[in-house]
């Protein structure tokens, strides 16, 4: 064992500590396996007074920290770099959720806190935690906090930014600094928290936050819809939202395509309909009677813009609707490597960025073929696109970039971003140099210098 890790041990204890390479291998490689580094030792402090003594440590030694929380993220911003000097500090043993006040509508958890386990405790005390997505089994809340997680529910409760009342941050000198207040009016100068919300660790490392509760919103009812294009997906959002408001919990487009993938390599997953559609949605409102839902299902696919309906009668029935969608990443990953592309467009820009990607990938190369799915309803679309499978690495990342590049052009001359949800990362980094550049970029370097002058935390993602 190394000095630094007989040091580390002495704080965390001999269950905090990890050299063993096959424990640290899961570590060390993003979810979808398209980066990996390397690292001298995992350490996992059980309290907060454990991560500043960890932080100090490593900053008078100027080593590099990076904070995992579930390692689901889509950019490996929480992946070591191939140095093997940096520690990664995983925040699974910090993991409790600290206090429920229903009167409130709060709670307090720590950051390994499993997002699930966060619902859960809501839901126990009669309030509802918004905040879902695939890997809420996995993903702690640390983690969504410092990648803005939005998920499937973002268009009635926005991000997570929308959701966090508080933070406790350990700062690149070992400073804590703690806004576990559980208000939603504070005035009193800047709003400090905020820095730390989709920074991906960079700025500091998040130890525990206060979260928004809601009351139960009611009834749920979820149906998946047969579309024949993505367009009238827009349309059907417009069409609902007239007809029941803010009611609508989630909407989400996903191609068949998609759902094919999801067919074909997800056990016992299948769609519910005798003929496949080129589109789909999937939706869930909330304090809506499933009748209301019906007669406005119905009303559309009089005027012809739905092709095909099916309403959950049950929970066990609107599970297997979210499991195809839930299991969209798995079955991706195991189909290979895509261009993925998580962007985002305004509403009234959705259409016909839609109808220009399909003329933009045509005339880029014929043989592309795109694998879309998103949250419609916040004009999120995860934008993916399959090259030929015969090409050779290099050409595959040079045509890569290529079309990637041509995608966000598309996207920002249509006033939208190229990273809606999934952060920068590693992944992303010479796109926010180009989009982001000029006085945005300059002050988000300027706060990193701040903060970390020493570029201990996260140091090589992000910038």
């Amino acid at each position: 064992m190394t000095a630094l890790a007989e040091q580390l041990e002495r704080i965390v204890g001999s269950n905090g500590l990890t050299t063993d390479p096959d424990e640290l291998q899961p570590r060390l490689t993003e979810w979808r396996g398209a980066y990996e580094g390397r690292s001298r030792c995992m350490v996992r402090p059980a309290s907060t007074d454990e991560v500043v003594a960890v932080v100090r440590l490593c900053a008078a030694g100027n080593i590099g920290i990076v904070a995992q929380g579930g390692n689901t993220g889509m950019c490996a911003a929480a992946v070591p770099d191939m140095s093997g000097d940096q520690v990664i500090l995983s925040m699974e043993r910090m993991n409790r959720i600290r206090n429920v006040d229903p009167a409130n509508f709060s709670m307090e958890v720590e950051a390994g806190c499993i997002l699930a386990s966060a619902q859960d405790a809501a839901s126990a005390a009669g309030r509802f935690f918004p905040l879902s997505l695939g890997a809420e089994g996995t993903c702690q809340i640390g983690g969504n906090i410092a990648t803005n997680a939005g998920g499937i529910n973002v268009g009635r409760y926005g991000t997570a930014r929308a959701l966090v009342l508080g933070l406790e941050v350990v700062l690149a000198n070992g400073t804590v600094l703690n806004t576990l207040r559980a208000l939603r009016k504070d005035t009193a100068g800047y709003d400090v928290k905020q820095l730390f919300i989709g920074s991906e660790g960079t700025l500091g490392i998040i130890t525990a936050a206060v979260l928004r509760l809601f009351s139960d919103p009611g009834e749920r009812s979820t149906a998946l819809v047969g579309l024949g294009s993505a367009a009238a997906a827009v349309d059907l959002l417009a069409a609902m939202k007239d007809g029941l408001g803010d009611r609508i919990e989630s909407f989400e487009l996903v191609s068949q395509r998609v759902f094919g993938l999801v067919e074909r390599f997800i056990p016992d997953a299948s769609l519910p309909f005798d003929e496949p559609h080129a589109w789909y949605v999937l939706l869930e409102t909330a304090g809506v009677p499933k009748d209301d839902l019906e007669n406005v299902l119905v009303a559309e696919a009089q005027r012809g813009l739905v092709r095909d309906a099916v309403l959950a009668k049950n929970t066990r029935e609107a599970d297997a609707l979210w499991r195809l969608r839930h299991s969209i990443s798995e079955a991706e990953r195991i189909d290979g490597k895509a261009l993925k592309h998580d962007v985002s467009v305004p509403l009234s820009s959705m259409q016909e960025f839609l109808q220009r990607g399909d003329e933009l990938l045509a005339t880029l190369r014929p043989d592309l073929k795109l694998v879309a799915f998103g949250h419609v309803g916040d004009g999120n679309l995860h934008y993916n696109v399959v090259l030929p499978r015969d090409l050779s690495d290099d050409d595959w990342h040079r045509e890569g970039e290529l079309i990637t590049g041509a995608i966000y052009d598309l996207v920002d001359e249509l006033g939208g971003c190229f990273s809606a949800e999934h952060g920068i990362g590693q992944a992303k980094k010479s796109w926010l140099a180009k989009y982001r550049g000029g006085p945005e970029l300059d002050l988000m370097m300027t706060l990193k210098q701040a903060l970390d002058p020493a570029n201990i935390l996260n140091p090589g993602k992000v910038f």
